[in-house]
């Protein structure tokens, strides 16, 4: 069965997409927590962190890329932004198909918020 993400990816479920490329894909969260609230997910369903493989180290690298790329973009990354990934339930996943939660345009609390 598909996630939500693989459905976005596959465009059966729209999304504001802002970045794609043959490994990945970035949209605006439906629910931001931040001005600039971005979702970057692997193309490769891997459900959660505790799943990533050695095979799949280049691929999670080139999330952290995709997110230093879009902050630079949208003028946030002198000032600063906050990238998560979440794990399981206590985590705070919620979609089981890592992607990083790239947030910025304010200052950013701790623990997040």
């Amino acid at each position: 069965m598909s996630t939500l993400f693989t459905r976005i990816i596959n465009r059966e479920i729209p999304a504001d997409i802002v970045y794609e490329d043959d490994q990945a894909i970035a949209f605006n969260d439906i629910d931001p927590q931040a001005p600039m609230h971005v979702l970057i997910v692997p193309k490769k369903e891997i459900p959660t962190i505790n799943d990533i493989s050695e095979e799949d180290e280049a691929l999670v690298g080139h999330l952290y890329r995709i997110a230093a790329q879009l902050a630079h973009e949208k003028g946030i990354a002198e000032d600063g932004y906050r990238v998560v990934m979440n794990c399981n339930e206590y985590g705070g996943q919620s979609v089981y198909h890592i992607h990083l939660h790239m947030m910025g345009g304010r200052r950013m609390g701790w623990p997040a918020g």
